[in-house]
């Protein structure tokens, strides 16, 4: 299986310090959908792996995080793709938990949910704890210059605290035009 893991907030959609809370909040990326489209088309697997705090500081609802979910998982059906798999931490950054990213929790989930090793997964974000949570699970960090990105490359990678190779890219539809190159 070619699995690729994708962050939500800055990576597919247009991210809001403000939290996305509700479906009309969620506005695709430009190219993000037909990107993921292509990698559909060229076999991967695609899952989300995201952050919603948002639920635990109660700005939206579950029912509420399933219909933006529902409006992403349509539009990307629009473009041509599929999403094969959510998955997401609804705890907010001072309850401990293990599957808020940059903790591996979220990922080790997925991996024994699908049955799969993350050795070399590419896993694409915005943010440093999204390749932090990758580098703790052998996976491919991948960073997009969209959303956070480019404030998480000023800071973190010309500092070296970006984990050893990860990849970084303009925004999705690079990071698929390369793995689609690369990989048959």
């Amino acid at each position: 299986m070619k699995l690729i893991i994708l962050d939500r907030d800055g990576v597919i959609n247009r991210d809001s310090d403000a939290f996305i809370k509700t479906p009309d909040e969620w506005i695709p990326l430009p190219g993000s959908l037909e990107a993921i489209g292509r990698l559909t088309h060229a076999g991967w697997s695609v899952v989300i792996a995201s952050n919603q705090s948002g639920i635990a500081r109660g700005l939206l609802t579950m029912e509420t995080l399933g219909a933006i979910h529902a409006r992403m998982r349509q539009a990307v059906a629009d473009a041509g793709g599929r999403i094969d798999a959510i998955f997401f931490c609804p705890h907010g950054p001072d309850e401990g938990c293990a599957c808020r990213k940059p903790k591996p929790g979220m990922l080790r989930d997925i991996a024994e949910r699908l049955d799969v090793s993350l050795d070399n997964v590419p896993v694409v974000g915005d943010s440093l704890r999204d390749l932090q949570a990758a580098a703790a699970c052998n996976c491919s960090p991948w960073l997009v210059l969209t959303g956070k990105g480019r404030k998480t490359w000023e800071t973190s990678g010309t500092t070296g605290e970006l984990p050893a190779g990860t990849e970084v890219r303009d925004d999705l539809a690079a990071v698929a035009d390369a793995l689609i190159k690369s990989v048959p």
